[in-house]
């Protein structure tokens, strides 16, 4: 595909994710009574005013690189009928709201993509045994095959994890595939297993052999589940690398560069598969920016929709408000770090190029 295409789906993708989060804060505004002076797609200078609608501005503006809501009075609490003049509660539900949309969206997304494929199954393949694992004192090897565990038939890797994870610290009787024979044997599933390893010790992945169909609340379930399963992984990233498990170059924050070639190769991987219009790895990597994008805003740094939370905890929990001076004088300092290290984020994107695998 033509680079200036990639580039162009990449913006417009980018856009509408961020458009997405300002219209969480923007509809949780209006509904809770906060007015909004402006509505803004990209980023200033305005190029035009789109429409007017209830005292709100909708403008298309210059940088197309997101978007932006201005409610009334965000920073003066002397403002009636502004964010900061409204209660703490009102001002934490459209704090949280923009990155309420962004997990919604991812959800819609990964669902979207388990109902096209649907829930695969075929046999449950061991790739490593940990060393002094239950799994190992069990004689299980890499290339075995989960036959079944506890009378159950294993033909997905959640059959096996939701038995083991019902009887930590039980004896299970569980049988494996090694070439053609099929072999009995147990193991007990530890309670507290070692960090970064399961409660049997094993690593694993599922050979597909069919899928079958599935609902739409079904694919919705699918959907919050790798929502939430994606936020525990990057929440975990930082502990991760301070134990070495993880190299700190593979989990650097990732600028506008590293994102475009990301898209980049998902497009040519979609393409590479036929895949028809936004592709599987199109869609996955939309809720994957999606999810980022919500955890992101959710960070108590100052300036993000988390460091504002942080000034409105304080008034909830103890009923004294810090005062607005300091808080907009703290935003301001945050605001100007983020943009430093946005800069020195996307300037590593050039240096050291992001590698996919």
């Amino acid at each position: 595909m033509d680079g200036t295409l990639l580039i162009l789906g990449f913006v417009a993708t980018l856009v509408v994710l961020i458009v997405i989060h300002e219209l969480g804060h923007f509809l949780a505004a209006r509904l809770l009574g906060v007015e909004v002076d402006e509505f803004g797609i990209g980023f200033p200078p305005r190029m035009l005013t789109l429409f007017k609608w209830r005292g709100t501005i909708f403008s298309l503006n210059w940088i197309p690189l997101g978007g932006f809501v201005r409610p009334k009075g965000e920073n003066d609490p002397n403002v009636e009928g502004g964010l900061a003049a409204a209660s703490p509660w009102v001002r934490l539900v459209v704090l949280l709201a923009g990155p309420f949309a962004n997990f919604l969206t991812a959800i819609l997304v990964f669902a979207i993509i388990f109902y096209q494929v649907g829930d695969p199954k075929g046999t449950v393949e061991i790739l490593e045994v940990n060393a002094n694992s239950p799994a190992e004192a069990s004689g299980l090897q890499e290339g075995d095959i989960i036959f079944s565990i506890d009378g159950q038939t294993v033909e997905r890797m959640r059959d096996l994890s939701g038995v083991v994870g019902e009887n930590l610290g039980e004896t299970i009787p569980l049988e494996y595939e090694r070439g053609d024979e099929i072999f009995p044997t147990t193991l007990v599933p530890r309670v507290a297993p070692p960090p970064g390893e399961g409660a049997i010790g094993i690593v694993m992945t599922l050979n597909v052999l069919a899928t079958d169909p599935i609902t739409w609340p079904e694919a919705a379930l699918m959907g919050g589940t790798a929502v939430a399963g994606q936020s525990y992984a990057i929440l975990r990233l930082p502990f991760e690398v301070a134990r070495g498990s993880v190299a700190p170059e593979d989990a650097r924050l990732v600028g506008l560069k590293g994102m475009s070639d990301m898209y980049a190769e998902v497009v040519e991987r979609d393409r590479a598969a036929d895949a028809p219009g936004f592709g599987l790895n199109v869609l996955s990597f939309v809720g994957a920016i999606s999810v980022s994008l919500g955890l992101l805003n959710l960070m108590p740094i100052p300036a993000l929709d988390g460091g504002r939370i942080l000034f409105t905890l304080p008034e909830i929990i103890i009923r004294r408000r810090i005062p607005q001076e300091f808080e907009n004088t703290v935003n301001l300092i945050g605001f100007v770090l983020l943009i430093m290290l946005m800069i020195y984020v996307n300037l590593q994107d050039f240096i050291n190029p992001v590698q996919i695998p």
